[in-house]
Formats: structure tokens, sequence, C-alpha cells
């Protein structure tokens, strides 16, 4: 097998968890009523009651989601290759 190359991993994975979450951090500054009534219709096809409220958007707080979803997807991806080129030597 191939080795895995750590950092490579660990980018697309970062990008991929802190691009849904910039995805969703714009949703919610643009369309936060629709956002709500979509999540509402999908928690009760779930036959579950809607529990969640969408809040006002807050830079701040969207920036830091981004930035540590990235970060947790980063070194997620890395522990993942890492362990594949331990595990998978020829």
């Amino acid at each position: 097998m191939n080795k895995l190359n750590k950092n490579k991993i660990g980018l697309i994975l970062g990008i991929l968890l802190g691009g849904f979450h910039l995805i969703w951090s714009l949703l919610v500054a643009l369309i936060p009523k629709q956002l709500q009534i979509f999540f509402n219709w999908i928690f009760t096809l779930h036959s579950i009651r809607p529990v969640w409220i969408i809040t006002q958007f807050n830079l701040v707080n969207a920036i830091i989601l981004v930035v540590l979803t990235f970060a947790i997807g980063y070194i997620i991806g890395w522990a993942y290759a890492y362990f594949h080129n331990i595990f998978h030597k020829k």
C-alpha cells in the first residue's frame, strides 16, 4: 500500500469540515428563517419535536466555528494517515 501524506490528508479533512461549517455560517447569516423552517421540517419527518432554534448570526462565533472545525478535521486526518502508515507498512 502507498504511504499517505499526513499533511495532505489533514488538510483535505480540515478543509472539508471547515468548509461545511463555513457554508452553515453563511446560511445562518443570509437565510435564518428559511433555515429554521427547513430544520423544523427535517425533525418532524424523523418524528422528533423541533427543539433547536437558530439564533442571530454572530461573526466572531462563525469564525471560531470554522477555525475550530478545520483544526479538528486536520488533526483527525493527520492521525488517520499516521496510523494508516503504521499499520500498512510494506
